[in-house]
């Protein structure tokens, strides 16, 4: 019997987690993959939003902004890469510059701070491979840029640390209310609970679903991006949108955490959830569209694309409440902001939690720290892919990924034994090859380490959906801008 379970080990649902881990509770997290970050929360533009474009008075608007003030405090504790970039919103025209000042006074009335609207000249200043098109901009300085799969992957690891049970492949198939606790079908057997957090993701409406709960609906809405070598982060160093749209905020330029340059999303709706397929024809698309933000990247130093699906809400807003079956909580709709939100959505959770006269008693052995996989190496770094050391050993030359990295991520406390597992948490295969050199090498290590043949380590493991199909890279090299 669980105090709480939590379906779907997302951003949301981890964050949920570990907040709930500083209590007295007997916690378990529910996930139909084979690890955690499969779904929307390793496939996103990983911005810390500022807060300004959306509707004042929204679940979005509050925690948006209540989000965007504890990454930095998470990332001390966490290590899982985030850092302040500010952002700038173009606009080309004076219709466009009425768009800028409606975003201006929602920031405003949203409690956003370090906002300000200003002409084209010193926006090319701030940013001068943008357009010299642009006529004006709001600059927002609390914006930045993070590591969403790696932010799920160590708030995962924490909570597993301070005692949560983490519960992969685990499928729910159906909940039955009984008169004191919930009983949570999966593929995998019957469990037990008391209370029930619906953090599901794009199949949040299904598992609400389950106990008659139809309220919303979930609109899939898939958005694609194209990835480009580190050597093209020197075109913009902050993020740079357009004017949003009504399908969201538009396809942006910004670099990765780590370095890339990105470009993306569209914004279509898919009637498969689990369509994270790209394509030229859309990559096409984007690849035109962000040239009018930033012209001069280098289409044959792209080195992949991929997509990620939004579970937007019918009621285009998050749900965060107690249903009208009492102990079942829904968490749904988080599409954007929702990574920015996540931390400030756990502790609404945890209030509604207090609010149902959940006896909630400090645990003090909580400890927030988690150490990083990723080593970052200085100037000073030697490394070898011959040497015998694996702290020098290395295996992806591309991202300077060493043997010793890849043996502390198969160490950690959420045990992996797949190749893409392997590469969201060192970026392994990450690079400008692609895993063409490091993926045998990879294979090899986790064989040896989990003691099994080399046969049996996938490329993703079991209980993944099947590879999505993308564009080539040398379809993406050959696009016209």
């Amino acid at each position: 019997m669980f105090d709480i379970t939590i379906i779907g080990a997302g951003i949301v649902g981890c964050s949920i987690a570990r907040e709930l881990s500083k209590y007295k509770l007997n916690l378990c997290i529910l996930e139909k993959q084979d690890d955690v970050s499969c779904g929307t929360s390793k496939a996103n533009s990983g911005i810390v939003h500022g807060g300004y474009s959306d509707i004042p008075g929204t679940l979005k608007a509050e925690l948006c902004v209540k989000g965007n003030r504890m990454y930095e405090n998470l990332n001390n504790e966490l290590n899982f890469g985030y850092r302040q970039t500010g952002s700038l919103v173009l606009a080309f025209n004076d219709d466009e510059k009425t768009h800028l000042e409606e975003l201006y006074t929602n920031g405003i009335k949203n409690g956003v701070q370090g906002m300000e609207i200003i002409n084209g000249q010193k926006a090319i200043e701030m940013e001068p491979y943008i357009s010299k098109d642009v006529k004006w901009a709001l600059y927002c300085k609390n914006a930045g840029v993070c590591s969403p799969y790696e932010m799920t992957i160590a708030l995962a690891e924490n909570s597993v640390e301070n005692g949560v049970k983490l519960k992969l492949e685990h499928e729910v198939t159906s909940i039955i209310k009984k008169q004191e606790y919930f009983e949570i079908v999966t593929n995998k057997g019957k469990l037990e609970s008391k209370y029930v957090i619906n953090a599901a993701g794009a199949y949040s409406d299904k598992i609400s679903n389950m106990l008659g709960l139809n309220y919303f609906s979930i609109i899939p809405r898939k958005g694609q991006y194209v990835i480009f070598n580190k050597d093209q982060s020197y075109l913009v160093n902050s993020v740079i949108f357009q004017v949003p749209t009504e399908k969201g905020k538009g396809i942006l330029v910004t670099t990765t955490y780590h370095g890339n340059l990105m470009i993306g999303p569209n914004a279509q709706e898919v009637s498969d959830r689990n369509d994270v397929s790209t394509n030229e024809e859309i990559l096409e698309y984007i690849v035109k569209t962000a040239e009018k933000s930033v012209s001069g990247f280098n289409m044959k130093k792209a080195i992949t694309s991929f997509a990620g699906v939004r579970p937007t809400s019918s009621t285009k807003d998050f749900i965060i409440e107690e249903t009208q079956i009492k102990g079942f909580i829904n968490v749904a709709g988080i599409d954007s902001p929702g990574v920015t939100s996540s931390p400030a959505i756990a502790l609404k959770v945890v209030d509604i939690i207090s609010e149902m006269n959940v006896k909630l008693e400090k645990n003090k052995e909580f400890n927030p720290y988690r150490k990083p996989i990723i080593v970052k190496k200085d100037e000073k770094f030697v490394g070898d892919i011959n040497s015998k050391d694996p702290k020098t050993h290395i295996i992806c030359r591309c991202e300077k990924v060493t043997e010793a990295e890849i043996l502390d991520a198969l160490r950690r406390p959420i045990k992996t034994n797949s190749i893409d597992g392997i590469k969201r948490r060192t970026r392994a295969g990450m690079g400008m090859c692609q895993g063409m050199f490091c993926q045998p090498r990879v294979k090899k290590i986790i064989a040896r380490e989990l003691k099994i043949d080399e046969d049996e380590v996938k490329r993703r493991g079991p209980g993944s959906s099947i590879l999505p199909k993308r564009a080539s890279r040398s379809d993406i090299m050959n696009l016209k801008k």
